[in-house]
């Protein structure tokens, strides 16, 4: 199965990750590649059919930060934010990351306006 992961290894490719979402919804996956529940967590976003911004914590501790500020959200990893309008409208970390659940909130994040 293709995942459809685009890494977001910058500030610059977060940001132009979340302007090609083109007014809809983003969403963001907070990840560590050391981590066991990060792993199965991983595994269950890469079911998603939708874009997904992979920020490895190791490989992005600038994007990790600049998620935790401008967004004020604790840091977790793992973790997956949707992004809609700027802000963000769901989250859920270590074992809520299951791809049915997110796949629901970004579809209702999706469809407001």
């Amino acid at each position: 199965m293709e995942n459809n992961f685009v890494e977001l290894a910058s500030v610059s490719s977060l940001d132009d990750f979340l302007a090609r979402s083109n007014g809809s919804a983003g969403i963001i996956f907070k990840h560590s590649n050391t981590c066991g529940v990060s792993s199965r967590a991983y595994n269950e976003v890469s079911k998603l059919s939708y874009p997904v911004g992979l920020v490895v914590v190791q490989r992005a501790r600038d994007v990790s930060d600049e998620i935790e500020s401008r967004w004020q959200v604790t840091h977790e990893t793992p973790q997956v934010l949707i992004v809609h309008n700027g802000e963000v409208v769901w989250s859920a970390s270590h074992f809520d990351v299951k791809a049915e659940v997110v796949e629901t909130a970004f579809e209702k994040a999706s469809r407001s306006q």
